[in-house]
């Protein structure tokens, strides 16, 4: 009888990541609309400078994307030394825990939080626990509850996917505050910015104030270079030099590298991104809702709409009936929402096509 290799404790029990689909089979033309890209694409300074690398793919790239962090650190007034980059920011997630948690440890993240953290805590052979949320949004004090002295690392996406919300910046504080100093608390701020509230901070501020707090970021959504897969995280020298130590040396590749610095100097581009977020969103809340529909209120560059549990208007429905239409919107059962769809702000063109579409699956007029 073979025994075959086991894998650690921990990584059998992940349930694979699955991203929103990409395609309907015998539709012309795709809308999709389940990943949350921008509509716009990336700056064009952006698509030059990757191209320019073309002639140097010989090359290594830079180990440590040191002229990348220069460029974040101009953009963002920081320490470059106090910023890592990576190959998204799943990459950065998956890299604090591991260097953060061991077999028996415990990582704290809310009902609908990022797929990535169980994945990235489970992999390490530490325990996902959950905290309940409150209105779809996460809940300082559940979170606080559920700490115990075997909790290392707390995740909180802020804003969170797939639900749009956010926690204002006194109730991160606060969370910070009551966590015990050795926990470390990542604030995935992967939407931060879209987000037009005046009580919102991404966490810069907190980094810069305490000893156990980290901020990922990344280049996927408003800059447009999901494809590239590029992210940075900004966090306390120590923190970095731990992460720093089990980061692969050439972690980000050199087309990254260069197109991620046009982005973010791009500040134009940027605006003009978020400015048809800002209108389109709006509009996407109260068209949809004029339907009949729930629609948690969204911050980001998506919206997730609630479909009633009725034989023949659940969002698997309504998800097939968008589908033949080519309009791909994203499931979240994985989610632990298995009557929702998640759908990203996108042109002018696919935002009125889907109202329509919405329209017709709930028997509706839409006034578009």
């Amino acid at each position: 009888m073979s025994v075959l290799p086991q894998p650690r404790p921990g990584v059998l029990a992940i349930e694979p990541y699955v991203p929103g689909k990409s395609s309907a089979p015998g539709v012309a033309k795709i809308y999709k609309l389940s990943s949350n890209e921008t509509p716009l694409g990336p700056s064009p300074n952006a698509i030059a400078a990757y191209r320019a690398v073309a002639d140097h793919l010989q090359d290594y790239p830079e180990g440590s994307a040191k002229d990348l962090r220069e460029a974040i650190g101009r953009a963002f007034g920081l320490d470059p030394d106090r910023i890592v980059c990576g190959a998204g920011s799943d990459d950065l997630l998956n890299l604090l825990a591991r260097a953060y948690l061991a077999d028996g440890d415990e990582a704290i993240h809310t009902t609908h939080g990022f797929l990535v953290y169980p994945i990235a805590t489970l992999g390490t052979g530490a325990k996902s626990v959950v905290a309940p949320e409150k209105n779809f949004t996460a809940d300082v004090d559940a979170i606080l509850k559920a700490v115990t002295a075997k909790t290392k690392v707390v995740f909180l996406a802020n804003p969170n996917n797939p639900t749009g919300t956010y926690l204002p910046f006194d109730e991160v504080k606060r969370l910070q505050k009551g966590l015990p100093q050795h926990v470390l608390l990542v604030l995935d701020a992967a939407y931060a910015e879209y987000v037009r509230r005046n009580d919102y901070e991404a966490g810069i501020e907190l980094v810069a104030t305490s000893d156990n707090v980290v901020m990922t970021r990344t280049f996927s959504k408003i800059y447009g270079l999901a494809a590239l897969r590029l992210g940075w995280m900004y966090g306390p020298a120590h923190v970095v030099d731990s992460v720093n130590r089990v980061r692969g040396p050439f972690n980000v590749n050199s087309a990254a590298m260069m197109a991620g610095i046009a982005a973010i100097a791009d500040s134009k581009h940027q605006e003009r991104a978020r400015e048809h977020n800002t209108r389109w969103l709006a509009w996407l809340l109260d068209e949809i809702a004029k339907l009949g529909l729930k629609v948690t209120p969204s911050v980001a560059n998506f919206v997730l709409i609630h479909f009633p549990d009725a034989k023949g208007r659940t969002a698997k429905d309504a998800d097939a009936f968008l589908t033949k239409r080519g309009l791909i919107l994203r499931y979240v059962s994985a989610y632990k929402l298995p009557n929702a769809l998640r759908l990203t702000v996108g042109s002018e063109e696919a935002n009125r096509l889907v109202v329509a579409a919405l329209a017709e699956f709930m028997g509706e007029k839409a006034s578009i």
